[in-house]
C-alpha cells in the first residue's frame, strides 16, 4: 500500500523545517560576521589550566605600547616598497602577484646579533593593505605585523615603520600577515639573516641563502627557476640557509654527507654526520644546513626536491642524487645539551587538539578546522602571564600535515607521541605536526602581547586554524573585518 500523498507532503514539509532550524542554529552558533576584536576570541576554550589564577584579564597596556626602545638609533634602516603586479620570474614565465623593493623574493635583511633594526614599510599598490610580520624574530608585539591584532594594515599609499632587536642570531623572513594566504603565496616576503656576535661552532667559510617558493606551478630558488652554484675551495665549509615560504613541507638531501646545523634559528648542539637521509622542512620553516667542498669536483644538495644547489668545482658538477626514503628525526639528532629552562613542572598546561568539522565560519559553509572540537571564533585563548613556564600538548587527529607557528616565541620539543626528546634541544617556531601525532612543547612565557599560534599552511588558518597567546593585562585598539579592511590570515 503506497503512502498517503497529504501524509508523504507534511514528511517532507516537517523534514525541511527541522533542516532550516538545525542550519539556522550552526549558522549563529559558529559563524562570525562583521567586524570583531580578537579580545572576543575564546569564549569557546577547552584549553586545560593548571594554576590558581584567573589570567586573561584585560588591561590598560595596548598592544601598541610594546616597542623597542624608542630613544636608541636604528643600527640597521631598510625600507621596503610593497607592489601588486607582476613577478618576473628568472628562467620562467611571469607570476600576477607582488614585489617588495620591485623583485620577489624581496631584499635580504642582514644585521648583528644585538642591532636594532628599522624597516620603513610602505605600501605602493597592493589594493586589499598590506603588513609585515617578521616570522621567527621574537619582536616586540607592536612591530608582530598582524593586521587587526598588532596594526592596521597599512593601506594602499600608506607607511609603517617597524623597530625590533635582532636579539637572536639565525635565518628567519618576513611576510605579509594581511590575506596571508594571497600574499605570501603570490610573492610578498624576503629573508633575514641575523649574524651572531660570536663565529658559532656549526659555522661555515661560506654563507648562502636558499629561499625555496612555488610561484604560480613554478619552483624556484631565490625567485628563479634555475639552480645555483657555489665556488668553494677544497676542505671549505659552506653553510646553506634553507628558507621554506610555501605551503607544504620541503624535502632537503644530497648523496654527500651533510649536517643539520640550526634549526629555526637556534644553533644544533653537536651535529651529526647526515648520509642517505632526507631533512624534512616545514612551511615557514627553517634549516641551516652546513657541506665541505670536496678535494675535486663538485657536491650537491637538493632543496625542495626540483632545485639544487652545488658546491666545489664549477667544471666538474655533481649529478642530481634519488631522494632517500629515511627521514633526520630531529627528536634525537645531535648531542644532548642542558636545557635553558626545566619544564617538569610548568605553571600552565595547555592542549591544542585539532580536528575537523562541517559548520560556518563567517558565513562561509564548509569543512572547516577545529581546535579543541570548538570552530572559530570558538576556539582557546591561551592566557599566560609574564614569566610563566608553558607546556603546550599539540595532537593532530586529522589526515592533514599541520606545521604549526607560534609568534613572538621559540618553544623546545619535550616529546613526540610519548617518546621524550633525546638528542640537541630541538628549538622551533614552526613545527609539522603528523596524522595522529602529538608533540608536548615548552616556552618561556617573556615577550607580553596578543600572538597568533596557527597552521602556516595559510589556507587552514583561513579556514579556522588559528589560536592566540594573550598576556595578562595586554589588550589591543585594532579590530578584524572593520572599516580598516584588516583580514590577517
Amino acid at each position: 500500500m503506497s503512502p498517503r500523498p497529504d501524509l508523504v507532503r507534511r514528511l517532507a514539509a516537517g523534514i525541511a523545517v527541522a533542516s532550516v532550524v538545525g542550519l539556522g542554529a550552526l549558522w549563529w552558533s559558529s559563524t562570525l560576521l562583521g567586524e570583531y576584536s580578537v579580545m572576543a576570541v575564546g569564549s569557546g576554550n577547552a584549553a586545560h589550566v593548571h594554576d590558581s589564577g584567573s589570567g586573561g584579564q584585560a588591561g590598560a597596556v595596548s598592544v601598541s605600547a610594546l616597542v623597542a626602545d624608542p630613544l636608541r638609533s636604528p643600527d640597521v634602516r631598510v625600507e621596503l616598497v610593497a607592489r601588486q603586479g607582476t613577478v618576473n620570474i628568472p628562467g620562467g614565465r611571469p607570476f600576477m602577484g607582488y614585489t617588495v623593493n620591485g623583485t620577489s623574493p624581496g631584499p635580504t635583511i642582514r644585521a648583528r646579533q644585538g642591532d636594532l633594526v628599522e624597516a620603513a614599510f610602505v605600501n605602493e599598490s597592493v589594493e586589499a593593505g598590506a603588513t609585515l610580520h617578521w616570522h621567527g624574530v621574537d619582536v616586540p608585539n607592536a612591530a608582530d605585523g598582524v593586521a587587526g591584532v598588532t596594526q592596521d594594515a597599512v593601506p594602499a599609499g600608506g607607511r609603517h615603520v617597524y623597530r625590533f632587536v635582532a636579539k637572536d642570531a639565525g635565518t628567519y623572513w618576513y611576510h605579509s600577515h594581511q590575506m596571508s594566504h594571497e600574499q605570501v603565496e603570490g610573492g610578498l616576503f624576503g629573508a633575514v639573516v641575523i649574524e651572531p656576535v660570536h663565529r658559532p661552532a656549526n659555522g661555515g667559510d661560506i654563507d648562502a641563502v636558499a629561499l625555496l617558493h612555488i610561484y604560480g606551478g613554478q619552483h624556484t630558488l631565490n625567485g628563479g627557476l634555475q639552480d645555483e652554484h657555489l665556488p668553494a675551495g677544497a676542505g671549505s665549509t659552506v653553510r646553506v640557509r634553507v628558507i621554506n615560504t610555501d605551503q607544504g613541507t620541503a624535502a632537503v638531501w644530497s648523496a654527500a654527507p651533510f649536517r643539520v646545523a640550526a634549526t629555526d634559528g637556534h644553533e644544533v648542539n653537536g651535529p651529526a654526520a647526515v648520509e642517505s637521509r632526507t631533512l624534512l622542512i616545514p612551511a615557514g620553516g627553517r634549516a641551516d644546513v652546513t657541506m665541505q667542498a670536496p678535494a675535486a669536483g663538485s657536491v650537491r644538495l637538493q632543496v625542495g626536491g626540483a632545485r639544487s644547489v652545488t658546491i666545489g668545482d664549477p667544471a666538474a658538477m655533481a649529478p642530481p642524487s634519488r631522494q632517500p626514503g629515511g627521514t633526520v628525526d630531529l627528536l634525537a639528532y645531535g648531542a644532548p645539551a642542558a636545557p635553558a629552562f626545566d619544564a617538569r613542572q610548568p605553571d600552565r598546561t595547555f592542549d591544542y587538539v585539532i580536528g575537523r568539522r562541517f559548520g560556518l565560519i563567517d558565513g562561509r559553509p564548509g569543512n572547516f578546522w577545529t581546535i579543541n572540537g570548538q570552530l572559530f571564533p570558538n576556539v582557546p585563548m591561551f592566557h599566560v602571564r609574564e614569566g610563566d613556564m608553558v607546556l603546550m600538548r599539540i595532537k593532530n587527529d586529522t589526515s592533514e600535515v599541520h606545521p604549526m607557528h607560534l609568534h613572538g616565541h621559540h618553544a623546545v620539543v619535550l616529546s613526540r607521541d610519548g617518546q621524550l626528546a633525546s638528542g640537541s634541544p630541538w628549538w622551533v617556531d614552526s613545527l609539522d605536526v603528523h596524522p595522529g601525532q602529538s608533540y608536548e612543547i615548552a616556552f618561556l612565557a617573556d615577550n607580553p602581547g596578543i600572538w597568533s599560534d596557527h597552521c602556516h599552511t595559510l589556507a587552514h588558518a583561513v579556514d579556522g586554524l588559528v589560536a592566540h597567546l594573550m598576556y595578562e593585562g595586554v589588550t589591543t585598539p585594532f579590530t578584524i573585518n572593520g572599516a580598516r579592511g584588516n583580514q590577517p590570515e
